[in-house]
């Protein structure tokens, strides 16, 4: 599948996705330094989110949350303050857009209402990424799903049936560009909830490629789904992983991203092929780690070999193997040989 003008597969290099979110603050130029170390890490796309104060939380929620415990850690003020602070404006996702594109790097956003999918198909955004919170929206799902465009499904919190009928409802818009991420929608999951054997069971289950929206701290996580295949790796992204706001304690700063990106390159690399290969490297080590026969004491012309003659030593290179002993003991010496010398093919009569 492509994700813009990338090639995306499984066990493939994977596409990374720098989730600024909302770590931009509220912060044009906080957005754009976020972007601009997006783009020096090695990222290949920089995303955030697309809502409104009116479009994501309704008012009866945002009565119950006036205060917080943790100030001024993650939170300031009251919910609406802080969702009326962070969430991006038109214009500035034109704005955003536009950087990224100056940039050299994909932007992204995730649309959690259909007027928000209006306003990135004029962005002509490469492909959708829907939210966890929205794999039961079938509303939106299919609106998406009509653009007929890629879109990378997060499945947190979700139930295999409710998944399905996600996957179902796109696939009935004549939309097959599915790419599923396994996700556990907590900030950060504890490691034995993060099941990262789901991946393949959701490509075993559904036949789509599948990768991976990571929460957790530190890159031991993201790296390993790698191994597993992930063909996505969607992880926060911030430049100070103690700055006030929702999701930078969770988020990868640019060290861990740098990391991600790079060791991802190795790993792949390092998975290669199914079929059992020794590389020439290996070949040629072959030839000084293995062993051959060696005589264990001095062995007069004529002598018949035994197995108390005889005994294994570096190298194997122009010796006899000690899988070839067989077809050695009970042959004649051609010539003396002496202790610890090597004992060669032309040494040893024919039977």
């Amino acid at each position: 599948m492509k994700l813009g003008n990338r090639d995306v597969k499984d066990f493939g290099l994977p596409y990374v996705i720098a989730e600024i979110g909302a770590n931009h603050n509220g912060d044009m130029n906080l957005a754009k330094k976020l972007i601009d170390a997006a783009k020096t890490c090695g990222c290949d796309a920089a995303k955030f989110q697309s809502w409104t104060p009116e479009s994501l939380i309704c008012e009866e929620e945002y009565n119950r949350n006036q205060t917080y415990n943790d100030l001024p850690k993650k939170h300031f003020g009251s919910l609406k303050e802080m969702v009326e602070k962070y969430y991006l404006r038109t214009d500035q996702h034109m704005e955003l857009k536009k950087y990224c594109d100056k940039v050299g790097i994909t932007f992204l956003s995730t649309p959690f209402s259909l007027e928000e999918v209006d306003l990135l198909e004029e962005l002509d955004v490469p492909f959708y990424k829907i939210a966890s919170m929205d794999v039961n929206n079938l509303q939106l799902l299919e609106y998406v799903a009509k653009k007929k465009r890629p879109i990378v499904l997060s499945t947190g919190m979700a139930a295999m049936a409710e998944i399905e009928n996600a996957v179902k409802t796109i696939e009935a818009q004549d939309n097959d560009q599915i790419i599923l991420l396994h996700c556990i929608a907590v900030y950060p999951p504890d490691y034995e909830d993060i099941n990262l054997n789901n991946i393949t069971m959701l490509r075993e289950k559904f036949g789509y490629p599948v990768g991976f929206s990571d929460h957790s701290k530190g890159t031991a996580i993201p790296l390993a789904s790698v191994a597993l295949g992930s063909c996505v790796i969607e992880k926060h992204f911030t430049l100070d992983k103690d700055m006030p706001g929702w999701d930078h304690d969770v988020s990868a700063d640019p060290e861990d991203m740098k990391r991600i990106v790079e060791e991802s390159q190795k790993i792949v690399k390092a998975l290669g092929s199914y079929e059992r290969i020794i590389g020439k490297a290996e070949q040629e080590k072959k030839l000084k780690f293995r062993r051959s026969i060696v005589a264990k004491t001095d062995l007069k012309e004529g002598h018949s070999l035994t197995i108390e003659d005889i005994i294994f030593k570096r190298p194997e290179v122009g010796g006899i193997r000690p899988d070839e002993v067989s077809q050695v003991l009970s042959r004649q010496l051609k010539r003396n040989i002496s202790r610890d010398e090597m004992i060669r093919w032309e040494d040893i009569a024919k039977r």
